[in-house]
């Protein structure tokens, strides 16, 4: 493969306009995430140091092999709700390396309100579990929660999406000989006492471990029977009389190195083969994304200039250079990997269209992973192209990119708007990981164009009324809808919904996708087959 030629002028204004902006953005996202994993109530703090816990990321840290990178995800989910009180929704979710062994965890925060579960914590576990399916991943789950947030009850039980999701694909994972492991720090409560038995193995700590589906005041509630928490479900009651547990652990420390002892034991899951070569730095500083990406989301740039700084040696094998130019696709190395990349330069045309769905089928039949990198206006709109048959030609790429056997990813490096994410593979065609920049920005269209859209509306419907349209009703409602979209549109508005995998640095792109590719390698490829294309 060649290597790109870089047309990037770092002494321009409009690179020095562009860096100095995103690196203003880049420290509001360090900020935000500095204060969602580490700043809490002092109380709180003081709370966990009396009973002698760690706190949960010093659990983590102990746990993972030294020196072995962690990816964390979505760590800022809930950054947009609950008045600001779950902050990354109350647990902790990443693939990391333990005893050797690829795993994912799963850690519930006890200095966010007990380590209660808010809607969105149940969302994100399932989201972690979901990774852990479909990747083949084993799953250690650190346990220390006083179970569901009850106000909020109603969004956490009853439909197929909320907590019973949890324990539905732990029991998947068991099937499918997926091997998990809980540590039981602190409470297990109501649903969450099935985290550990449905566990392969369990872990818990004398004197703050307990498992149970009811505790003290609810037993006493219901039945009238006065129990202490040791009695009811402790670490002695657990591994000695009910086998619930089978490992008691005399202190934190203890208990981690229980379960890194147990995870040593795990066989290596065998990785199924695509073309992997020596790994090479790329050959274009990363740093200059910052420089490269716009500060106005109204701005195109060259995608090529990105794909530059993210692959192996910044080679590239571009496919079809010369058609449907406003999607580039081609070969790289990714960490070694070879991948196959889509990238959008501008709106989808016909050309772009059928260029992505032939280029998604050659990388399934020659099990080439796909990562999508997303810029996105969506496809072109207009009688002329309607007429050519744009909807029937973006359904095609749908068709191809819904139905392919090899890996995907996304990293949605700018806007995202309109059917173009679906075709670039959006949040709801199972990317294995889909990861955001802190300057995307994501909606049905763009907060100026929806904004005009709904004016032009409101100024019909005054019209068929007979009534003559007031220009301050219209401007309300210009101004109102895109008031409310520019905060919908937003990356922190996004992920706060857990509508991704989690911010990032770009230039920390390619290792969060290098950590990504390793870990999806653990599951078996899809059986090829595809429905049916309209020609």
């Amino acid at each position: 493969m060649s290597r790109i030629r870089s047309n990037l002028n770092t002494a321009a204004a409009e690179f020095q306009h562009n860096y100095a902006v995103n690196q203003a953005r880049i420290a509001e996202f360090r900020a935000k995430q500095d204060a969602a994993r580490h700043q809490r109530p002092a109380r709180d703090l003081e709370r966990l140091l009396k009973q002698g816990k760690l706190l949960p990321r010093e659990r983590i840290e102990r746990l993972l092999d030294p020196g072995t990178p962690f990816l964390e995800l979505s760590s800022l989910a809930a950054n947009m709700e609950y008045d600001g009180e779950a902050p990354t929704a109350s647990c902790i979710t990443g693939i990391g390396m333990v005893s050797g062994r690829e795993v994912i965890l799963h850690a519930d925060d006890s200095s966010i309100k007990g380590g209660a579960w808010y809607p969105l914590t149940v969302k994100k576990i399932v989201r972690c579990l979901d990774i852990a399916l479909e990747n083949r991943l084993p799953v250690v789950h650190l346990c220390d929660s006083a179970g569901g947030f009850l106000p909020l009850q109603s969004e956490l039980f009853p439909d197929k999406h909320m907590a019973g999701r949890i324990f539905r694909n732990q029991s998947m994972l068991s099937k499918l000989g997926v091997k998990q492991l809980a540590l039981v720090f602190g409470h297990c409560t109501a649903g969450g006492a099935y985290i550990p038995a449905l566990s392969d193995y369990a872990v818990i700590v004398r004197g703050t471990g307990a498992v149970f589906l009811g505790g003290p005041p609810l037993v006493k509630a219901a039945t009238g029977e006065i129990v202490t928490v040791d009695e009811l479900g402790g670490c002695d009651l657990h591994t000695q009389v009910s086998g619930t547990c089978d490992y008691p652990a005399d202190t934190e420390a203890h208990a981690i190195a229980l379960g890194r002892e147990i995870v040593a034991q795990w066989e290596s899951p065998k990785k199924w083969a695509t073309q992997c070569d020596a790994v090479e730095a790329p050959y274009y500083d990363p740093d200059e994304l910052y420089g490269i990406i716009p500060g106005d989301i109204k701005h195109g740039f060259e995608m090529r200039e990105v794909i530059a700084r993210i692959v192996d040696g910044s080679r590239f094998h571009e496919y079809q250079p010369a058609y449907g130019t406003t999607l580039v696709c081609g070969y790289a190395n990714l960490w070694g990997y070879r991948v196959g990349i889509l990238a959008n330069n501008g709106v989808l045309f016909n050309d772009s269209a059928l260029k992505g769905a032939h280029f998604i089928e050659l990388c399934n039949q020659n099990q080439t992973p796909l990562v999508f990198l997303q810029n996105i206006t969506g496809y072109m709109v207009g009688k002329e192209y309607e007429a050519r048959g744009i909807t029937k030609d973006g359904a095609k790429m749908i068709m191809a990119q819904s139905c392919s056997r090899v890996p995907k990813f996304t990293v949605m490096c700018h806007g995202s708007f309109g059917a173009g994410n679906y075709g670039m593979c959006g949040r709801a065609y199972d990317a294995r990981f889909l990861f955001a920049w802190p300057n995307h920005q994501i909606g049905v269209m763009g907060g100026e164009q929806a904004a005009r859209t709904l004016a032009e509306v409101k100024t019909k419907q005054l019209e068929r009324n007979g009534q003559v349209p007031d220009q301050a009703v219209i401007d309300e409602v210009y101004s109102s809808t895109l008031m409310a979209y520019q905060e919908q549109l937003s990356a922190y508005y996004s992920t706060s919904k857990l509508w991704d995998d989690g911010i990032i640095d770009p230039v920390d792109t390619r290792n969060a996708l290098g950590v990504s590719i390793s870990a999806s390698l653990n599951a078996p490829l899809d059986p090829a087959g595809y429905g049916v294309f309209r020609f």
